[in-house]
């Protein structure tokens, strides 16, 4: 599965870090939309849409938004059950709507949540680049 994420995004990018010290497999490859590459290597996807919210591409080609990639990217990870409640009906609803708000108003809940302002991923030290 391929996660399209912003690595400007403090609370994004943890998760992201997260992943991928779990992802013991390499079933997941995460791809920072603000790499200056990205355009270049994904020209057919709308960069736009994918800043707006989490994008992913599942391995039989098929997009993804939101909550869906989350809960697909730990799945993958051996953890889906901590989001699926996320994904049951009526649950879903409320979920998508909150995450619709939360990836609108990211900057600002990540600068609240760990007080790091939006910075590029590229620029934290001693990041590994994805993979």
């Amino acid at each position: 599965m391929i996660i399209f994420y912003d690595g400007y995004c403090p609370l994004c990018h943890a998760e992201m870090r997260h992943l991928r010290k779990r992802d013991k497999h390499n079933k997941l490859t995460l791809v920072d939309i603000q790499s200056p590459s990205f355009a270049q290597t994904y020209p057919h996807l709308d960069w736009h849409a994918l800043n707006a919210r989490i994008h992913g591409q599942l391995p039989d080609g098929r997009i993804i938004t939101g909550l869906d990639v989350t809960h697909q990217a730990w799945k993958a990870v051996g953890m889906g059950w901590v989001y699926a409640p996320l994904r049951w009906p009526g649950v879903k609803v409320i979920a998508d709507w909150c995450y619709i708000k939360f990836a609108k108003h990211r900057y600002t809940i990540s600068y609240l949540l760990t007080g790091k302002k939006r910075q590029c991923a590229r620029c934290i030290p001693g990041e590994p680049n994805e993979k």
